[in-house]
């Protein structure tokens, strides 16, 4: 391609994710939250991009079609997965260890529900997305959190207190990769080094892997800790979903990869007549991104990569604010702990940006911005949180 036909590719991606969508009139739970306020809502983990084209022709023609009538999961789907996971990470699965479900934060609940037994203890890292805290409560296990800690601008999890915090007590370790919030992707030496503690110490651990597609640093790549080795895979419940990658959270389509037979039969044996199967529009859809998004999916990256970039460079500018590399995510973990404001959501959302609080993830001295929007509408909020901090610090 010539560099002035490379050119006009760039500039027609970009003109794509730039068009704004009106999303006012659609109960989106992302814009009605803020609904007649001048509050831009970069809060909750949806982006403001209309799905791939080859998602929106898919369920148009199954639309079409008329009936919506209970729904088996496509053989074809199965196998594409099973191709996507050999192709992506020389991992390889069988049709059998596939156990969908309508969402994935249901699959953190069964987990906790499938492994050991009632007042048993659940781990997780701390600051994480809020149902790894709330799952084991709901599931009448014991929390027991271990703390992330900033190592060279990445935020892990601390692998010397986890091995120290492990008891006789301690079953399931709920585990994030890429890790929300933050966006660490963790390395190969990292991961091995947790499936060794796990090991040693007899723990199932549930990995959430839903942003695996969603990398932006160059040069990282994302590793399922399933597939390190056939000892961890047996005591190991990944879970992935198409929803953030292609923004169709709304259609309820994820899966679990159990390898373990006996903990596959206890984690479908817990979602009996509670959790139920996956609707015929979510298996469409997820079946059309897997299979003809991948053009869609680099452009939403390379628009990412812009958006997460100009991000940074700007809140790093800001006085009291500080924001270390996203690596993956297209969520933002902005430490807003040196402005000293007694409630930080309040604050920004009287500047006319809301946010996702930092209390919610266990962390009161930072915020998550959600930068999956249109340049300008980014550009919109910095400049609000930079007018609000200018105002706010001592001679503004």
């Amino acid at each position: 391609m010539s560099n002035r036909g490379a050119r006009n590719q760039k500039s027609s991606t970009t003109q794509a994710f730039d068009q704004p969508v009106d999303r006012q009139t659609t109960s989106s739970q992302k814009w009605e939250k803020y609904r007649d306020t001048d509050i831009l809502p970069m809060w909750v983990a949806d982006t403001d991009f209309m799905a791939p084209p080859a998602v929106i022709e898919a369920l148009q023609a199954r639309v079409d079609h008329g009936i919506f009538g209970y729904t088996n999961t496509p053989a074809e789907l199965s196998q594409l997965i099973i191709e996507r996971l050999q192709t992506l990470y020389n991992w390889t699965i069988q049709e059998e260890w596939l156990v969908w479900l309508p969402g994935l934060v249901c699959g953190l609940n069964l987990a906790c529900r499938s492994v050991g037994v009632s007042q048993d203890e659940v781990a997780t890292a701390k600051p994480v997305y809020p149902p790894f805290m709330s799952a084991p409560r709901l599931s009448d296990r014991r929390l027991i959190t271990i703390p992330m800690v900033e190592q060279q601008q990445r935020w892990l999890i601390d692998f010397d207190t986890l091995e120290r915090s492990v008891s006789d007590s301690t079953r399931l370790l709920l585990f994030c990769n890429p890790h929300n919030p933050g966006g660490t992707v963790y390395r190969q030496e990292e991961l091995e080094r947790l499936a060794q503690i796990c090991l040693k110490h007899g723990l199932t651990v549930c990995s959430d892997e839903i942003h695996c597609d969603l990398i932006m640093e160059p040069g990282l790549k994302h590793i399922p800790l399933g597939s390190l080795n056939s000892e961890i895979a047996s005591k190991t419940i990944t879970l992935m979903a198409p929803s953030k990658t292609f923004n169709i959270a709304g259609l309820g389509c994820s899966f679990a990869i159990i390898p373990d037979a006996q903990l596959r039969k206890q984690f479908q044996q817990v979602r009996k007549g509670i959790v139920p199967d996956v609707n015929l529009l979510g298996y469409t859809a997820t079946m059309a991104a897997y299979k003809d998004g991948g053009e869609w999916h680099q452009q939403q990256l390379d628009y990412l990569k812009g958006n997460r970039d100009y991000l940074m460079k700007e809140i790093n500018q800001i006085p009291g604010l500080r924001l270390n590399p996203v690596e993956a995510t297209y969520l933002a973990w902005i430490d807003v702990s040196a402005a000293k404001l007694e409630n930080p959501a309040h604050f920004f959302e009287q500047a006319g940006v809301g946010m996702s609080p930092g209390r919610d993830f266990g962390d009161d001295h930072f915020m998550r911005l959600n930068f999956g929007c249109t340049r300008s509408l980014l550009i919109e909020a910095v400049e609000r949180i930079r007018r609000a901090m200018l105002s706010h610090l001592p001679g503004g």
